[in-house]
């Protein structure tokens, strides 16, 4: 039998202070090598930690051969995972078994008719087997404004690209 991980406290208040951003948690992950020329990651991704190390792909459907991941697939893992994750809180909070949550991500790459380059479309489906509509429905729009990444697509983040020396 696997022992249960203990729950951290629960938390969605506003127990902070300040005006600015404050980090809890940050990670790198760098992608290096590949032969991808044609703007689509190829190479290998590593996080700074080592828990990360997977080759990256052009997914076939474009062309490639498939055999890795793409940054796509890896986008749609972190906000079904996040939007998961603030779900099951919230559904904690209300005294609810969250076990039979589930959240799938469908991330779409496509051309972005305003300028010609490239852009994502993200499809969220969450399914609640045994909960009445009308009591998920607050829950998964409080979740919804609890996850970073959902606020990300929606209102961007902010983002500051530098050229290393």
């Amino acid at each position: 039998m696997t022992e249960r991980i203990p729950l951290p406290d629960l938390s969605t208040d506003k127990d902070f202070g300040g005006d600015a951003f404050a980090p809890i948690y940050a990670t790198t992950v760098t992608v290096d090598g590949g032969t991808a020329s044609h703007g689509r990651a190829s190479g290998r991704a590593r996080s700074g930690d080592g828990a990360l190390d997977l080759d990256l792909r052009m997914p076939a459907e474009l062309g490639g051969d498939g055999e890795g991941t793409n940054p796509e697939q890896l986008f749609a893992a972190g906000i079904a995972a996040c939007l998961h994750g603030a779900l099951s809180l919230v559904a904690r909070q209300a005294a609810l078994d969250p076990a039979v949550i589930s959240v799938a991500a469908t991330v779409a790459f496509g051309r972005d008719p305003e300028d010609g380059g490239y852009l994502l479309h993200v499809d969220l489906q969450v399914k609640w087997p045994g909960i009445d509509l009308a009591v998920a429905a607050p829950l998964v729009e409080k979740a919804d404004s609890l996850c970073p990444y959902t606020k990300m697509a929606l209102r961007g983040t902010p983002t500051r690209i530098r050229l290393a020396a």
